[in-house]
Formats: C-alpha cells, structure tokens, sequence
C-alpha cells in the first residue's frame, strides 16, 4: 500500500508529528500546572469557564455515571461564603465538610510527612516563620476565603451515591481534569477543602441542592505571578517507591 503523501510527509508521518506535538502540550500542562493561591481580582468570563467544564468532564467515570456536578461562584454569593466560613471557624463552629476525613481526622507518618513538606516550602515561600503566629493565622483565613479567587467551583455529588467509594473517585478524576484545562488556559486553581468547611454557609449562599453531597472546592482564577507561595512547585515521591511492576523483564 502507498501511503498518500501531505505537504513532503505520508499521512502516517505527518499524524506521528502531530501526536508527538500533542504529547509534548500535554506534558507541559501536567509538569508546569502548580496549586495557585495567590489570584489577580480580575473576573473570570462565563464562557471560559464553561470551556474548561466541558473538557474535564470528559474524565473517565465508573461504568460512565457521571456522579459530579458543579457550583460555580463569584461576586457578592462568594463574598457571603468567605466571610461566614471565616466567621464560624473563628468562632470555633466545629468543621462540618461533607466527605469522610478518617477516624483520626488527620494524617499520620509519612503522609503527615509530605504534608508538613509542602508547608514548610510554602511557608518559606512566604516568608512566615516558624514562630510567627500571626502569619500562620492569616494564612490559614486565605483558606477559609478561598484564597481571595474571584471565582469558586464547588464540586458535589449524587446523594443516592453516598456510601460508595467510585462516585468521590470519579469526582477527583474531574477535578483533576477541570485544574489542568484551567492551566492550560492561563488560570490558576488549587483543590481545596478549607472552604467548604463549614457546609450549612456553602449549601445556604450557593443554593446547593438537597440530593447533593459537598465533595471539594476549587478556587480559580487568573495567577499573580507577584505572589510568592505561586511558585512553589510541590515535592513527588519517585515511580518506583510509588509502583509495583509484575511480570516485566527487569
């Protein structure tokens, strides 16, 4: 067979360019995206958002249920939900996050480990000291308000399918598509739970519907490249303490 040859190149040649172009955007959204949380005021426009829905939900999903559906919140609904998250959890209203966090309600050993990792670069980033209490407070109120992003996702699932470990699993694999379009794009996002701590202020002043289960949020919108934790590029166990091959030749 003659392959039909398209500007000097067969077909086949020209398509193994164009994977190989594709592959390389694609490694350049996965390697560069970073968690931003440090965001320009400037709005997000509907229609972009509604692009980058569109393209993570294209996620795989168990036996293609689609468990997930999406907040999206800015302007003054937003400002309520900072601003009563911030309030109760100062207050000392117990969390009220919707997703299992453990019988420990925390991380242990090597997991706690890489925990405390990416604060300490963070941290450092930021100039916050180890002592500096009024710096980790504040810090930790950027999270209860979203990381002052103009814009927020709440990501949320069927109720009819609490209880069961593949709709949260689908959920992280859309989330995990929604950050990466939005990188590649030009926005910023960091998955996050600090604010949906408190989920009777979400549920009230995003309308968040009763057969709904509050999974994570997504704080979105364009980086400030003048912020310092922005640059911080958290730490990766290697494949191979990560991996088990069987049955390959060595």
């Amino acid at each position: 067979m003659r392959l039909k040859r398209i500007g000097g190149l067969t077909a086949y040649e020209s398509r193994s360019n164009h994977l190989r172009d594709a592959f390389m955007q694609f490694d350049d959204v996965i390697r560069g995206r970073r968690s931003i949380r440090g965001y320009k005021p400037d709005p997000v426009p509907r229609a972009l958002i509604e692009e980058i829905i569109t393209l993570a939900m294209r996620a795989p999903s168990s036996m293609n249920t689609q468990p997930w559906n999406f907040y999206v919140i800015t302007g003054e609904p937003l400002d309520r939900i900072r601003a009563g998250n911030t309030e109760r959890n100062l207050a000392g209203v117990p969390q009220s996050r919707e997703f299992r966090i453990g019988a420990g309600g925390g991380f242990e050993g090597k997991h706690r480990d890489r925990q405390v990792g990416v604060a300490k670069q963070l941290f450092g980033a930021m100039g916050i000291a180890r002592d500096d209490k009024a710096g980790r407070q504040d810090w930790v109120l950027r999270g209860f308000r979203q990381f002052d992003a103009p814009v927020c996702i709440i990501v949320t699932f069927d109720k009819e399918l609490e209880g069961m470990d593949d709709a949260p699993f689908d959920c992280g694999a859309v989330a995990t598509a929604l950050v990466n379009a939005a990188w590649s794009r030009g926005l910023g996002a960091v998955i996050n739970s600090q604010g949906i701590m408190q989920s009777p202020v979400v549920r009230e002043h995003a309308g968040i519907a009763d057969d709904q289960v509050i999974m994570k949020s997504i704080a979105l919108g364009w980086p400030d490249d003048s912020f310092p934790a922005n640059a911080v590029v958290s730490e990766r166990k290697p494949v191979e303490e990560a991996t088990v091959f069987v049955g390959f030749d060595s």
